[in-house]
């Protein structure tokens, strides 16, 4: 075509995508070593492979892509379908003309022709996805200390937790790849965790695959980490099941305390970290903040996990433009540590009224009074917003960056 105007479709393995990408990449995000070039790619060819990746063309050039990646997130414990969003990117020369919403309304979709009730995405620009109905919804939280606190954790006071001694780890690599997510999963059940991520089996063995990264793997837990300065190590991903998992990870990091004087890790909001060193000497920030989706409202409610001693039934009118499936007046139901949403009459004044980003940040564990402040709800009271608050109530996280 060459009328001038941007058509975006699904790009596939005869498409010239690969030096594109590449240079899309260098020009949107900035630099990185030549030799990330073709991991990069790989990780682009199962995008390609599964239809997930799209372009944005003009007169045959590639001037924008975008992809999704499969995912599950865990939410209260349970795990749901999500599309992970990565990878937008537009030629500077054609910014300001539409590129960017034509990609993500593309994407957006695919994503609810193929089912997936959730999409969370790292924004490089929170106005863009925000009019596609994405909110705020967690962080990704880094902790660092001396490497020297590792040396000496504290005794367990309570006993054990039924696990004798330590996990034993091993060193492990992509073909193991199973097994670790395995592992990452049962962490994640046992947490009840909110947020955090994880990745279809082919993706998960070609982000391990780097000799810069080195990776060990128990029963009951999986760590992942590089050097990153002379006397410098980062922990990238760590999950345990058990505390004495959990001290065998950090004995590990432990071993290198002659040679290491720092060692930041990647973690959760809540790690238990802070609670095992003698000295309170473990710093925690938020380094980055992710947005949520929901992209089907009574799916997303019935995968999830809620408090398993709550019980709630809570009116809301939903409206969403984009998915209109989800508007309209539901009906809330909490019980056994499940939810349900269902079609309810209408209850004027006594439904929490929500668009897509106020759902999202209810979701996500947003406190109905802040979304009220922020303008993302009306409607309801002060039974309605404690039940919902109860309901929903987390601190999402995530370990990995897509």
């Amino acid at each position: 075509m060459t009328d001038g105007a941007v058509h975006v479709r699904p790009l596939h393995r005869g498409d010239s995508y690969a030096a594109a990408d590449l240079d899309l990449g260098r020009r949107a995000f900035g630099p990185f070593p030549a030799d990330e070039g073709e991991h990069r790619l790989a990780s682009v060819r199962l995008s390609v492979d599964g239809g997930r990746y799209f372009g944005a063309l003009r007169d045959g050039a590639i001037v924008g892509t975008a992809r999704f990646l499969e995912m599950t997130q865990w939410w209260h414990g349970r795990a749901v379908p999500m599309a992970g969003v990565a990878g937008v990117k537009v030629a500077p020369e054609a910014r300001g003309g539409g590129v960017g919403k034509a990609l993500t309304a593309a994407v957006l979709a695919e994503i609810e022709a193929r089912g997936y009730p959730l999409s969370a995405l790292y924004p490089a620009t929170a106005p863009l996805y925000r009019s596609f109905g994405y909110e705020i919804a967690g962080g990704r939280y880094q902790v660092t200390l001396p490497a020297r606190s590792l040396s000496r954790l504290l005794p367990a006071e309570a006993g054990p937790d039924g696990q004798d001694g330590q996990d034993a780890l091993r060193r492990a690599g992509p073909a193991d790849a199973a097994e670790i997510s395995a592992v990452i999963d049962r962490a994640y059940a046992a947490a009840r965790a909110c947020g955090p991520v994880n990745y279809d089996l082919a993706t998960s063995a070609l982000l391990i695959d780097d000799e810069d990264l080195y990776c060990y793997l128990g029963d009951d837990a999986f760590v992942c980490y590089g050097w990153s300065g002379p006397r410098e190590i980062t922990v990238y991903f760590a999950v345990a099941c058990t505390a004495a998992a959990t001290r065998a990870v950090w004995s590990l990091l432990a071993s290198h305390v002659s040679m290491v004087q720092t060692i930041h890790a990647t973690v959760g909001p809540a790690d238990p970290l802070g609670w095992l060193t003698a000295e309170p000497d473990v710093r925690l920030r938020r380094t980055e903040q992710w947005m949520l989706r929901v992209i089907s409202a009574p799916a997303a409610v019935a995968a999830r996990g809620f408090p398993a001693g709550l019980r709630a039934s809570v009116p809301l009118t939903l409206a969403d433009p984009r998915f209109p499936a989800n508007s309209g007046t539901w009906r809330l139901t909490v019980g056994d540590g499940r939810g349900t949403l269902t079609r309810g009459p209408e209850e004027p004044g006594a439904a929490l009224r929500l668009g897509p980003r106020g759902l999202a940040a209810l979701y996500a564990g947003t406190p109905v009074a802040t979304l009220r402040m922020a303008g993302l709800a009306s409607g309801g009271g002060p039974g309605t917003d404690a039940a919902l608050d109860a309901a929903f109530a987390a601190t999402p996280y995530m370990l990995d960056h897509f």
